[in-house]
C-alpha cells in the first residue's frame, strides 16, 4: 500500500481501537512482524500499522521533514537514523519522552545508543537497535602475518600485515555517508571530535578537523589509500563492495557491519561460496589509531521517535516500549541481523547461535562513538564527503582546514554544497 494511502487512514480509529502508524526503514519484514506482535499484546488499546520509508537514509529524512514541517498528524512513530535525531528534536518535531519511560528504556542499554538518542542532555528518542562495525579478518592471513588477534591491533599494523601478505583491506572510500562514518571513527579513536564546540546556533559551531586528532585521522586515511591495500576501486567502495571483496581470494582484513556474517552463510547455502571462506573469518573490535588508546568504533542503527503532532502520543510511547522489549530485540537480531541496544540480549542463546560475534558486538557498542550530534548534520557530512574524497587526495596538514572552512561557510549561509 502506498504511503499516501496509509497516511489517509493513519492515526485513526478502527472499530474504536486507535491506529498508530509507524514509519519504518526497509528491512526483511522484522518491523512489520514486531508491529503485529505489539498489536496483539496491546489487547485492544491500540493497533500498529507500518508505512515504509525510502531505502536511502537521506531520502527517509527528506520525506519525514517535509511532512512534519506541515504538522502532519498521520505520523505517530518513526524509525529514525541517529544522525538526524538532533535536527528533528531542535525543530520541535518530537514529542517529549516522559521521564518514567526514559528511565525504563535506558536501563541496561549500551552507552552509544543512549548518547545517540540524546540531544541537549535530554533523551529525545527510544533506543531500538544499535549497529557497529567490527574488524573482520581472515584467520589464515593474520596468522601468516604474525598478528596476535587476541590483542588490540592498529591501522598501521593492518596495513603492514596486508602489504606483507599481498592482501587487501576492506574499507569504505566512496563519496557517501560511509566516508563520514570512517573519518568520524578515526577522529574519535584519535581522541578528538569532528565538532569540537557544539551549539544549536550554526555560526557558533567550532570544528575539530584541523586538530592533532583530525590530522592523525587524515594521515591514516591517506596512508591506506596510498598503500594499495584498499584495492583499485577503493574510492568507490561501499559496505557491499567491501563485503564482496572480503569473500574473495585477495581478502585480508575489513571494517564493516555485522551483516557480512549472515551474508556469507546465505551464499554458502546458495552454493555460490565455499564453506571454507566463512570458516576462515575472524572478528575483533575496531582497529586502534594509537596502540595505547582504545578505539571508538562507528555507531549506527535505528532509534524510535514519536511525532509531536501525533494525536496518540501516550499510546505511541507505550507502543515503543513493546517494540523495544528484549524479546523483540532478540527476534529482530536473529531474523533481520540488526544488533540490539539492550545488553541482556547478547546473552540470549538463540542470538549467540546465529551471531557468535555477539560478545564482540556488545563490547564494540560500549566503546562506540556516534557521529556528530548536531541539527546541521547534513551540512557537516556533506562538507566532509566533498573535501575528503577521494581518500588519496587527502593532505593531512590541509584537508581538515579546507573542510572546516567549507562547512563553516555553509553553516553561515555564505556557500552551498
Amino acid at each position: 500500500m502506498a504511503a499516501g494511502t496509509l497516511a489517509a487512514c493513519g492515526s485513526g480509529n478502527s472499530g474504536g481501537t486507535p491506529t498508530l502508524t509507524w514509519y519504518i526503514n526497509p528491512d526483511s519484514g522484522g518491523q512489520a512482524e514486531i508491529a503485529s506482535r505489539c498489536t496483539a499484546a496491546a489487547d485492544g488499546r491500540y493497533q500498529i500499522q507500518v508505512s515504509q520509508l525510502p531505502r536511502d537514509s537521506p531520502a527517509q529524512r527528506e520525506q519525514l521533514v517535509r511532512r512534519l514541517a506541515a504538522n502532519d498528524s498521520s505520523i505517530d512513530i518513526m524509525s529514525l537514523d541517529p544522525p538526524y535525531i538532533p535536527e528533528f528534536a531542535q525543530a520541535g518535531f518530537l514529542a517529549p519522552v516522559p521521564d518514567d519511560v526514559a528511565a525504563r528504556v535506558t536501563e541496561g542499554v549500551v552507552q552509544s545508543s543512549v548518547e545517540g538518542s540524546t540531544w541537549n542532555d535530554k533523551l529525545v528518542a527510544i533506543p531500538f537497535w544499535a549497529n557497529t562495525q567490527l574488524l573482520w579478518y581472515r584467520k589464515s592471513v593474520a596468522s601468516a602475518a604474525g598478528l596476535d588477534m587476541t590483542q588490540p591491533v592498529t591501522w598501521d599494523q593492518l596495513i603492514t600485515a596486508a602489504q606483507s601478505q599481498h592482501k587487501l583491506i576492506g574499507a569504505q572510500g566512496k563519496r557517501s555517508e560511509s566516508l563520514t562514518v570512517w573519518l568520524n571513527a578515526l577522529v574519535e579513536s584519535a581522541g578528538g571530535h569532528i565538532i569540537a564546540t557544539n551549539s544549536d546556533k550554526p555560526e557558533q559551531i567550532k570544528l575539530g578537523l584541523d586538530s592533532e586528532a583530525g590530522r592523525r585521522a587524515a594521515a591514516l586515511m591517506k596512508k591506506l589509500a596510498d598503500s594499495g591495500t584498499g584495492g583499485p576501486g577503493f574510492s568507490t567502495a561501499n559496505e557491499d563492495t567491501s563485503a564482496t571483496g572480503f569473500e574473495g581470494p585477495d581478502a585480508g582484513f575489513m571494517v564493516n557491519w555485522p551483516f557480512v556474517w549472515p551474508r556469507a552463510l546465505t551464499a554458502v547455502k546458495a552454493g555460490t561460496l565455499a564453506q571454507s571462506v566463512p570458516d576462515d573469518y575472524g572478528w575483533a573490535v575496531y582497529p586502534r589509531v594509537d596502540a595505547n588508546t582504545p578505539s571508538a568504533p562507528p555507531y549506527g542503527g535505528i532509534n524510535l521517535t514519536v511525532s509531536a503532532f501525533s494525536p496518540h502520543v501516550d499510546l505511541a510511547y507505550q507502543a515503543t516500549e513493546c517494540i523495544t522489549s528484549d524479546a523483540n530485540q532478540a527476534y529482530y537480531f536473529t531474523t533481520n541481523g540488526n544488533p540490539a541496544s539492550s545488553t541482556a540480549v547478547y546473552d540470549d542463546p538463540d542470538v549467540l547461535k546465529v551471531f557468535p560475534q555477539a560478545p564482540v558486538i556488545r563490547q564494540s557498542l560500549e566503546q562506540a562513538a556516534p557521529r556528530p550530534l548536531t541539527p546541521f548534520y547534513s551540512e557537516v557530512s556533506g562538507g566532509i564527503q566533498r573535501d575528503y574524497h577521494p581518500p588519496a587526495s587527502v593532505v593531512p596538514d590541509k584537508t581538515g582546514q579546507q573542510a572546516s572552512d567549507l562547512i563553516s561557510a555553509v553553516l553561515r549561509g555564505d556557500q552551498l554544497l
